[in-house]
C-alpha cells in the first residue's frame, strides 16, 4: 500500500490558503509588512513549516489582529479545537521561531526562566525557553498554561505587562523584544487544570476556539490524510463526531475523542493494521474505565465492523 507523504506548509502556503478562506486581505498585508520590518537574526532557531492549515476565518482574522496590535494571546477551547495547529500556524505566518512549552503542576520558575548549570567546570547560567524566546523575539507556545501553580506562573507578569521585562537571577534583567509574542493554550476539562489567576489573565486577550465542525474535518481529513477515499474520510468524520456527541453527553471522557489518535490510526492502516484495531489503539483504548471502553467500542461498531479492511480505506 502507498506509505502518506506528509506535507508541510511554509508561513506563504498558509497565507495562500487563509486568503482563500476568505481572510482579510488587508490583515494578511499588516503581517507581511511586519515580517518584513521583523526579520529573524540570522544563524538563530529556523521558523518551522507546519503539517496542517487552521481552517476558521473568524478566529484567524481574531488572532492575527490581535497579535498585529501587540498582544498576548490565550486560546481557549475543549480538546480537538484546534488550539496547538492555530498557534503553530500564527508562528509560520508570522514568520518568528517558536518556543513551545508543555506545562505540568510540577513546572516551576526555573523550568521557565532558566537556571545555574555547569559547564568545563565554571558555574553558568542555562537560558530557559522563556528566556531565549524573548530575547530572539519569537513566539513561546505555553501549552495547558491552567496546568502550572500560579506561582510558577507569576514570574511572566512583569514580562508580559507593559514594563517588558523580568529579572533573572544570574542573569540580570531581560528585555521581551518587541517581535516576541506570547501564546497559551487552556482547556478547562483536563485533570489537573486550575483556574488561571486574574492578574495573569489580564496580561492577555481571549480568544475561544469554537467546536470541531463536519465540514472543518472533512477539511482536516482531505488535506492531511490524502491517501483516504471520500468514502473513507466520510465514515471517520461520522465517527469522530459521534464520540464527541458522547462526550458531550457525559457518557465517556474525552479521552477517545483524539484528532492526533484518529490521525494516527489512519498512518497506522496504512501500515496494514486492520481499521478496528487501529482505532481502538488510537482512541478506544486511551479510555481507562473498562465500561467506557465498551460504550466507545459500540460507537465504533456502528460505522467499522470488525472484519473492515483497510481497502475501504483508500483510494
Amino acid at each position: 500500500m502507498k506509505k502518506q507523504v506528509r506535507v508541510r506548509y511554509d508561513g506563504a502556503a498558509i497565507e495562500a490558503a487563509w486568503a482563500e478562506q476568505g481572510v482579510s486581505r488587508a490583515l494578511l498585508d499588516d503581517v507581511n509588512a511586519w515580517r518584513a520590518q521583523n526579520p529573524v537574526a540570522a544563524g538563530g532557531r529556523p521558523v518551522s513549516p507546519v503539517p496542517f492549515v487552521y481552517e476558521g476565518r473568524a478566529v484567524i482574522e481574531g488572532a492575527l489582529a490581535a497579535l498585529l496590535s501587540g498582544e498576548h494571546l490565550l486560546l481557549v477551547g475543549p480538546k480537538a479545537t484546534g488550539k496547538n495547529m492555530l498557534a503553530a500556524n500564527l508562528a509560520a505566518v508570522f514568520g518568528r521561531p517558536v518556543w513551545n512549552v508543555s506545562f505540568h503542576v510540577q513546572m516551576d520558575a526555573e523550568g521557565l526562566l532558566g537556571t545555574d548549570t555547569l559547564r568545563d567546570g565554571r558555574v553558568v547560567f542555562r537560558p530557559g525557553p522563556i528566556v531565549e524566546c524573548a530575547e530572539a523575539g519569537g513566539f513561546a507556545v505555553l501549552d495547558e498554561i491552567n496546568m502550572a501553580r500560579n506561582e510558577a506562573l507569576a514570574v511572566l507578569h512583569s514580562l508580559l505587562d507593559d514594563r517588558g521585562m523580568v529579572e533573572v537571577p544570574g542573569h540580570g534583567v531581560v528585555e521581551l523584544q518587541p517581535s516576541a509574542r506570547v501564546i497559551g493554550t487552556m482547556n478547562h476539562g483536563y485533570a489537573g487544570t486550575r483556574e488561571l489567576n486574574e492578574a495573569l489573565a489580564s496580561r492577555f486577550v481571549v480568544l475561544r476556539m469554537p467546536e470541531l465542525t463536519e465540514t472543518a474535518l472533512l477539511s482536516l481529513l482531505f488535506k492531511g490524510c490524502p491517501e483516504l477515499s471520500e468514502n473513507g474520510r466520510n465514515t471517520l468524520c461520522r465517527l469522530f463526531l459521534a464520540l464527541t456527541e458522547k462526550h458531550a453527553q457525559g457518557e465517556i471522557s474525552s479521552r477517545a475523542v483524539d484528532l492526533r489518535g484518529l490521525r494516527s490510526a489512519v498512518r497506522m492502516m496504512q501500515f496494514g493494521v486492520t481499521p478496528w484495531q487501529a482505532i481502538a489503539m488510537g482512541m478506544i483504548d486511551k479510555c481507562m474505565e473498562e465500561e467506557e471502553r465498551e460504550i466507545a467500542g459500540d460507537v465504533v461498531s456502528l460505522f467499522i465492523a470488525k472484519d473492515s479492511t483497510v481497502e475501504r480505506f483508500f483510494l
